[in-house]
């Protein structure tokens, strides 16, 4: 199955062995200013099957992550995207390539915890208590330095929903 998808000199595509340690460097920042979670090398590598990036010309801008917590629900992890490729539609065609590869197996319901609850809210995320994912509480919430007091936001989308246009 060739998932790749062109948008200006784009490619959105699966992420490959390669591409690890730029992904490493398009998460960091963010790690930085406490809006994502930091992933080692070694979780990169074990997670890469989850991610999709975005390439222009060779470089890697993009990247996001399914990440299947349960046999009916999966998290949206790790949009990042260079900041001097922030308003190109990159984050919305890599969270859309999650839902799509989500619906393709079989996976009924996403959601991210998120500071950008007005992104995915224009993507058709719901708003929904956090309360109700303890699978994930157990998981990388507790590598968060903010846990137990997320200030993040939960939204939940219904994968066979459809979705709202911008």
């Amino acid at each position: 199955m060739d998932r790749r998808t062109r948008m200006e000199n784009f490619v959105i595509r699966k992420a490959k062995i390669g591409d690890v340690r730029a992904i490493q460097d398009l998460i960091m920042p963010y790690a930085r200013e406490g809006r994502l979670l930091p992933r080692s090398l070694s979780e990169l590598y074990s997670r890469i099957r989850d991610f999709f990036v975005c390439e222009d010309n060779g470089r890697i801008v993009g990247c996001c992550g399914l990440h299947i917590v349960w046999e009916d629900l999966a998290e949206i992890t790790s949009l990042a995207v260079n900041k001097e490729f922030h308003g190109r539609g990159i984050g919305r065609s890599l969270v859309q390539a999650c839902i799509e590869e989500a619906e393709e197996l079989g996976i009924p319901r996403l959601f991210v915890l998120t500071y950008e609850e007005e992104f995915f809210r224009k993507l058709g995320f719901q708003i929904v208590d956090k309360n109700i994912f303890p699978q994930k509480i157990w998981v990388d919430c507790l590598k968060c330095p903010k846990f137990p007091e997320c200030d993040e936001v939960a939204l939940l989308f219904n994968v066979s929903a459809p979705q709202e246009s911008s």
